[in-house]
């Protein structure tokens, strides 16, 4: 028998080195795969962690851990409101000063002269304290946005600082009070601070009251509350109107608050909808649709029939 040629040897060892070679490499792809679809699971399982332990304590969530929160005042449980109507502008705000024209930055047809026509607005954030000092489970939002070129500030921050300022609370650390800085009309005060409530405290209150004028207790009873299907029972208006002859002024709130809502009830179109990019000078972004994701299908509501209720599910009803 003729002995194998050495270079038939060396090919079959070739090809078993080629072989084992082969057969590594497809050893570590499989680990590899292995490796990459196990932390796929425990990735899937700390979301779904993440996200069941969020729904029932917000103060877990990644969104407060994100945003550095402090410890949320869950206890809280009743929203007053304070529509912002102007920013106030002064440092001081004994009556002598707090009703000076050139304290206040507003709109054009505010600005009537008479004092007591800025007094008012002083008059809806001392009841609004005195409410809240009267109630250990409420909080004050003082709620406006920056709506005035003329001002560095907005609506609701100055008439935080101007209740501070006054001595109203009778403290500087009076924990129950913030701002809503985002809204530009009255529709807006009421659903962003409840939102905003939301972000303060990690739950949605039980109890609303409004603290505002007289004359627009028609727009918010009967159009906005109803518009985010707030109970009745549970919504209480306080108003309080300028001293002496307020005719002219229903008559404008009627023609150009009332009315043009009761057409329009989430204020998203044409005549309303223009108001509020007129106001919104420097083009701010609220927080709410991702601090207060259960509002989000309302807060982006506007449908083609401007008098169709929104019928979503929503947290208080």
């Amino acid at each position: 028998m003729l002995p194998i040629p050495v270079s038939t040897d060396r090919r079959h060892h070739g090809f078993i080195l080629r072989r084992t070679a082969l057969l590594n490499r497809s050893r570590a792809t499989n680990l590899t795969v292995l490796g990459l679809a196990a932390i796929a699971c425990l990735s899937l399982l700390f979301n779904l962690h993440v996200y069941f332990s969020g729904a029932t304590s917000p103060s877990s969530s990644p969104l407060n851990k994100l945003a550095s929160l402090p410890d949320l005042q869950h206890n809280l449980n009743h929203l007053i409101i304070v529509p912002g109507h102007g920013i106030w502008k002064g440092t001081n705000p004994s009556p002598e000063f707090r009703t000076r024209i050139d304290n206040w930055a507003f709109e054009t047809f505010q600005t009537a002269p008479e004092p007591h026509r800025l007094e008012v607005f002083f008059q809806h954030i001392s009841k609004a304290v005195e409410l809240a000092l009267a109630d250990e489970r409420s909080l004050v939002v003082f709620s406006g946005g920056h709506t005035q070129r003329t001002s560095t500030t907005t609506e609701g921050e100055s008439y935080l600082r101007m209740a501070f300022s006054a001595g109203l609370f009778h403290s500087e650390t009076f924990s129950r009070a913030t701002s809503e800085g985002f809204a530009m009309d009255s529709y807006q005060n009421l659903l962003f601070s409840i939102a905003r409530f939301h972000e303060f405290t990690g739950r949605y209150p039980e109890q609303i009251t409004v603290v505002g004028y007289e004359m627009k207790r028609a727009r918010f009873v009967d159009l906005h509350r109803a518009a985010i299907r707030w109970p009745e029972t549970q919504f209480t208006y306080i108003g309080i109107d300028v001293d002496g002859d307020n005719s002219q002024a229903k008559q404008g709130e009627r023609e150009n608050g009332y009315l043009p809502y009761r057409s329009d009830l989430y204020g998203c179109h044409t005549y309303l909808a223009n108001k509020r990019r007129q106001r919104n000078h420097d083009a701010r972004y609220p927080s709410y649709y991702s601090s207060s994701p259960e509002l989000w299908p309302l807060l982006v509501w506007c449908p083609s029939d401007p008098t169709k209720l929104f019928s979503g599910p929503l947290p208080w009803s």
